[in-house]
């Protein structure tokens, strides 16, 4: 008999909290809202149910918030810098980790080396509370 934790409600949302940004933060910096549309209908960072992994205990909760926290620090790294070996080897890394417990990014570090001239979206987070 082999005991495991549940994560806890604060990690799902978490969770949540993370993919929401980088669809709110960072794929508008990258993509065009008619893309990132593309990416919603993909179910891009949702898990799938045919191949989920993710059981939601501890362990796994603890993965995707570190492969999701290490993505985004890579992609906030890149858009500034070149891409080197080290960026593209934590990313795939951490890519894998995901699609290890069912969550889709079907995506290359190659797309994020160009930032957006205009980066008004409607996947942008508002500014102001008066604008939501």
């Amino acid at each position: 008999m082999k005991v495991v934790y549940a994560s806890t409600p604060e990690q799902e949302t978490h969770i949540k909290e993370l993919v929401e940004y980088i669809y709110t933060s960072i794929f508008p910096e990258f993509f065009s809202d008619h893309y990132i549309s593309k990416l919603e209908a993909l179910n891009v960072l949702l898990p799938n149910e045919e191949d989920l992994h993710y059981n939601g205990t501890l362990k796994d909760a603890f993965y995707v918030i570190s492969s999701l926290q290490a993505i985004i620090a890579v992609l906030d790294t890149v858009k500034d810098d070149i891409i080197d070996e080290s960026h593209r080897d934590i990313f795939e890394k951490n890519v894998r980790t995901l699609e290890d417990y069912g969550y889709s990014f079907p995506l290359t570090i190659e797309q994020f080396s160009q930032t957006k001239h205009d980066v008004i979206s409607k996947y942008s987070k508002p500014t102001n509370v008066f604008l939501a």
